[in-house]
């Protein structure tokens, strides 16, 4: 047995051992990059969460008013406005002596007033804050 591990012998040789972290965040090479890195992608991860977040709130405001009573209310409100117009645009019309008249809607006032020498009807529609769009529209111009 001697004699074998005799011949069975081989040479080995040792160098010396060393440790080192490969994570840039303990041996501090790249460690701006890295750091850099993961801010991007928390940013990005959070983005992500807030644009899926968004996309459902637009996708249940579009189911209910997509609902058949939100539908409806929406006709009739449409209606309604629809009809009101109509009595205002008849009494601006008419020779029932009114010269004047004013709605409010939703906030916005809308004043009306018939000037009979320069044959035109100025309508003025005031929204709450202040703002206002003036319409001048001719008395005789409507010959249908």
């Amino acid at each position: 047995m001697c004699l074998l591990s005799l011949i069975i012998t081989t040479q080995s040789s040792a160098g010396e051992l060393t440790f080192g972290f490969d994570n840039p965040s303990f041996n501090g090479n790249g460690y701006s990059a890295h750091v850099l890195s993961i801010e991007q992608l928390q940013f990005n991860r959070k983005k992500e969460l807030k644009d899926e977040q968004a996309a459902e709130q637009r996708r249940l405001e579009r189911e209910a008013e997509n609902e058949t009573i939100a539908k409806f209310l929406n006709n009739v409100e449409s209606r309604i406005y629809a009809q009101l117009s109509k009595q205002m645009v008849d009494n601006m019309f008419t020779d029932n002596g009114d010269t004047s008249g004013t709605a409010e809607i939703d906030g916005a006032t809308i004043k009306w007033v018939k000037d009979e020498t320069s044959g035109t009807i100025t309508i003025q529609i005031t929204e709450e804050d202040g703002t206002f769009t003036e319409v001048i529209v001719p008395i005789d111009g409507f010959g249908f």
